[in-house]
């Protein structure tokens, strides 16, 4: 197995709805704001050498929504995802499986792009992976979510014949050195990939835990649906990462990409960041 940090930009979030009820005098200090109280997060994906199998876990916001939209969000940063992939020696083509932690923009508008008219996959020759209980969430969003399931990045999926919904509710295995944890918190049924490598167990925490500033169990985003239900699943997992030694890749954070998980006096904690490619 090999791993590939696939960067596709920044983008910009309001800082008060990415850290809920913690104050902007904590925050500011972890993850600085502008003056319009926006935040920059990346949009870290992750590309999978996986045998015969090449994995792209997520595929960031795309660009294929008008000026309007991407006003909202103020896109920035190179490479995008098709280049990053095509920097490891890949190309589109070579990518057999797609799997999306969930559906929000952020997370899947990279999976579909536009030509001319016609919205088709990105990635046509892989199998789309999503979960049969967030994807009945998606496409039938309650008001609160509704903005960040955008149908012209879901429903192109089911319409190509490439979609498979996994199922289960308690994780499965999804291939011989990934395992899937369920979160329910954020979102119905986030998936979140376990990843043994060279020694290691990797958790990629998708919007569990979106920066490194986001480990106090407090720092919850006003985004999630089921707040309280989220602390539970960060202190849970936290544990289970402190106990085996695990390593959390961030989607969203900005500068870290990597870090090791710590007990200290204050709870659990970011210890070592690194690079994916220092392991």
């Amino acid at each position: 197995m090999k791993l590939h940090t696939i960067d596709t930009g920044f983008f910009k979030l309001d800082g008060g709805a990415m850290h809920g009820v913690v104050p902007k005098s904590m925050w500011q200090k972890a993850n600085p704001a502008d003056e319009q109280n926006m935040c920059t997060w990346a949009m870290r994906c992750l590309l999978i050498e996986d045998g015969n199998r090449l994995i792209l876990v997520d595929t960031g916001m795309g660009d294929k929504q008008d000026a309007k939209f991407f006003s909202h969000y103020s896109p920035t940063g190179t490479p995008t995802l098709i280049e990053s992939i095509e920097r490891t020696g890949f190309s589109i083509n070579d990518v057999t499986d797609v799997l999306l932690t969930h559906l929000h923009f952020d997370h899947c508008g990279g999976a579909i792009r536009r030509d001319g008219e016609r919205l088709l996959p990105t990635f046509s020759k892989a199998t789309y992976w999503s979960h049969a209980r967030h994807w009945e969430c998606a496409t039938k969003p309650n008001a609160r979510e509704k903005a960040s399931f955008l149908k012209e990045n879901i429903l192109p999926l089911q319409e190509s014949g490439q979609l498979r919904l996994l199922d289960g509710k308690d994780g499965f295995i999804f291939s011989e050195g990934i395992e899937i944890r369920l979160v329910e918190g954020h979102t119905e049924a986030m998936m979140l990939p376990l990843i043994d490598y060279k020694g290691h167990r990797i958790l990629y925490c998708a919007d569990l835990l979106p920066s490194v500033g986001h480990f106090p169990l407090p720092w919850v985003m006003g985004y999630d649906m089921r707040p309280l239900e989220t602390l539970k699943e960060k202190e849970r997992l936290m544990q289970e990462a402190v106990a085996g030694n695990w390593l959390f890749y961030f989607e969203h954070d900005p500068v870290n990409e990597l870090s090791t998980v710590v007990q200290t006096d204050k709870g659990i904690r970011s210890g070592e960041v690194m690079p994916l490619l220092a392991l």
